[in-house]
């Protein structure tokens, strides 16, 4: 297979989508990893796995719908797998192993069945001190913006997933890409306090517009950044209810075509009605429960 992924909305041709068969029992409340977990098993919301399996096969249809060669990772008994974005990433023809934290070690192992069809010198593996996930990684043609965290308490964070070491292997690596580092908000407790990845609070669509919730950086100058950068017009704003429900983490087959979850009314009608997109809806609220959407749910592998 060769890897190519140079932005967010390129035509899509092959994906991994996360695997939801075999989740396991609902996670302690100290097992969460991530403050939207924590709140839905605080306030006993906690998704059922057939829910899950209804809305992922959803999803997948509407990628065969489009011709996307779906793969999916091999089931880890009792083991939640839904969020593929963050075993691993391509940028342009190189797929970067993430270093995940702990929680999520074991994961890698089932994806062993799509490393085997990529060529072994594209694939780099990062040093174990170098923390990364696809969720805070967005390639956008010359540019690569990477949300994470500068905090002194980064380390007492679970939802703190991207370090500044990782970000400089990766300036080594593409010398030639523009990289810009955006602070996060991290709270591991309370889902309006805290951004978990870079994708739940900016993500591009088409071919010069994003999505983007201006609270979830730590300085405004980042925000400030990405709205001179898009343009101010050709940002979509969403409210802390909207980051709430996981609004920018929609999907793109194509500039034109994107994947939304059918609850975004007021945001699919935008992107219907003043950006002249198709917009795809499926129901993904339960997934949403678990602190990630439908970007999270991918690994794409090729774009045209």
């Amino acid at each position: 297979m060769k890897l190519n992924i140079k932005n967010e909305t390129g035509r899509l041709k092959s994906v991994v989508l996360g695997q939801p068969n075999s989740m396991g029992p609902v996670p302690a409340l100290e097992e969460s990893y991530d403050a939207k977990s924590y709140y839905s098993i605080q306030h006993n919301m906690y998704p059922k796995e057939e829910d899950i399996i209804n809305e992922m096969n959803a999803f997948e249809a509407v990628l065969k719908k489009y011709d996307v060669e779906v793969l999916r990772p091999s089931i880890i008994k009792d083991y939640n797998q839904v969020f593929a974005r963050d075993v691993a990433f391509v940028i342009d023809d190189k797929m970067i192993i993430s270093n995940v934290i702990a929680d999520r070690a074991d994961e890698q192992e089932a994806y062993k069945n799509v490393y085997e069809k990529v060529a072994w010198r594209k694939i780099i593996n990062l040093p174990e001190t170098a923390h990364i996930e696809g969720g805070d990684v967005i390639v956008w043609d010359d540019f690569l913006f990477i949300g994470t965290c500068f905090s002194e308490d980064y380390r007492n964070y679970k939802t703190a997933r991207t370090n500044e070491y990782a970000i400089e292997i990766l300036k080594e690596y593409f010398p030639k890409k523009r990289i810009i580092d955006l602070e996060l908000k991290k709270n591991d407790k309370i889902p309006f306090e805290g951004i978990l990845h870079l994708d739940c609070t900016f993500n591009p669509i088409g071919k010069d517009k994003c999505i983007i919730y201006k609270d979830g950086f730590v300085d405004e100058s980042d925000y400030r950044l990405i709205i001179d950068i898009f343009g101010e017009e050709n940002c979509f704003h969403v409210t802390d209810e909207e980051m709430f429900e996981m609004f920018p983490n929609i999907f793109s087959i194509s500039p034109e075509i994107v994947v939304s979850d059918q609850a975004f009314t007021r945001m699919n009608n935008h992107l219907r009605n003043e950006w002249g997109m198709t917009v795809e809806e499926i129901p993904y609220r339960e997934i949403s429960k678990m602190g990630g959407l439908l970007r999270c749910s991918t690994m794409p592998l090729v774009r045209e």
